[in-house]
């Protein structure tokens, strides 16, 4: 994201409420044609960001820039409010026609009619619902209004998109149709987005970077990777889905790699840390290979315990497995492993897991 020019840059700034901070942001730059998510917990702050963002929520201190041009002037404003666009989680479409809906904004930005036609039926194209252009809004279903909304924010143009929840009120098919066809659209049209969502798949399929809220602040921001790999404390790796989080102190150092025990038990992690660091492993379940009987000597992995099958959850095309080895640790395996081990709960396992796969935070005091 480096070699790309930053279209927002937000510098100090607070959005109070009743003289209580809800939102404090010291920096954030969105990159041009970016695609950002907001992440985390309900009353995260996503929303109050994604609205200040899109100029329709008052800060209380600091200053937004649009191109380098301070949006906090009411000229820049007025013209940074008709080059962005926001859609909500409800569609909020107007009692007319598809195409009434969705010529709507550009009636609005002084588009001429023949113009206005041409981009209607693009768009509406665009999101597969050309045949709905002479249908009432009323008569749609939620996923049908949901593109309807999109096409209406696309249509003109905005060089900027922020989205709040889009998804959120979709049943589970529609909203993977949805997903696919927003992100090939603004890989098409190239067009900046801000995503606000707790829906950590939504974000995932559809981003640039994570930034990962938590009381009005971001606490980390980076690519999906960094985010997932390293994350920068225990709120995070669990946010994130990092299943297993150990805490530990680190007692021997070897060349490349250190020990840290946990509950009595050596767990080698890569990397290097003081003698007596108190530490978080993070370990994601993805990473954790199980077996029956004894663990295999033919594997890179360094760390290997046996342990006691405590819980097996179904997720979809794999299981979850909650592990007791004396600390806890989870474990996905496919279904057709589970069915081909035969593993129930109660069962004895080999858990192991390569000292590379361990993300560890040093806690700082």
């Amino acid at each position: 994201m480096s070699c790309k020019q930053a279209i927002l840059d937000v510098q100090n700034v607070e959005v109070n409420r009743g003289g209580v901070p809800v939102l404090s942001i010291p920096q954030l730059a969105i990159m041009k044609g970016e695609i950002l998510s907001l992440i985390g917990p309900n009353a995260a702050g996503k929303s109050t960001l994604l609205l200040m963002l899109a100029g329709l929520q008052k800060i209380s201190r600091g200053k937004i820039f649009f191109n380098g041009q301070s949006i906090n002037e009411k000229s820049v404003f007025f013209d940074y409010r008709r080059r962005v666009t926001m859609v909500f989680q409800e569609s909020l479409l107007f009692d007319t026609t598809v195409y009434e809906n969705v010529a709507s904004g550009l009636k609005i930005h002084g588009i001429k009619q023949r113009e206005i036609r041409l981009r209607v039926e693009e768009y509406l194209e665009r999101f597969g619902i050309l045949h709905l252009i002479r249908r009432s809004a009323r008569k749609l279903s939620g996923g049908e209004a949901q593109r309807t909304s999109l096409a209406r924010a696309f249509a003109i143009r905005p060089e900027i998109i922020f989205l709040d929840e889009p998804f959120s009120s979709l049943d589970a098919p529609t909203k993977e149709l949805l997903i696919s066809d927003l992100g090939r659209i603004l890989g098409e049209t190239k067009t900046t987005a801000v995503l606000a969502t707790h829906e950590q798949s939504e974000a995932l399929r559809l981003s640039d970077r994570l930034a990962v809220m938590k009381n009005g602040r971001i606490v980390q921001i980076g690519t999906p990777t960094e985010v997932i790999n390293y994350p920068v404390d225990e709120f995070v790796a669990s946010f994130v889905g990092t299943e297993t989080i150990l805490m530990g102190v680190v007692k021997e150092k070897e060349a490349g790699s250190f020990i840290v025990f946990v509950n009595d038990h050596k767990i080698e992690v890569a990397g290097t840390a003081n003698l007596k660091d108190e530490v978080i492993l993070c370990i994601r379940p993805e990473n954790v290979m199980v077996s029956k009987g004894i663990a295999s000597t033919n594997t890179s992995a360094r760390n290997n315990f046996r342990g006691k099958i405590i819980k097996i959850n179904p997720a979809g095309f794999i299981h979850k497995l909650h592990i007791d080895c004396g600390f806890p640790i989870v474990a996905f395996i496919t279904n057709h492993s589970l069915e081909s081990l035969s593993l129930k709960t109660g069962d004895d396992v080999a858990v192991s897991f390569k000292a590379t796969a361990i993300h560890a935070i040093i806690k700082k005091f």
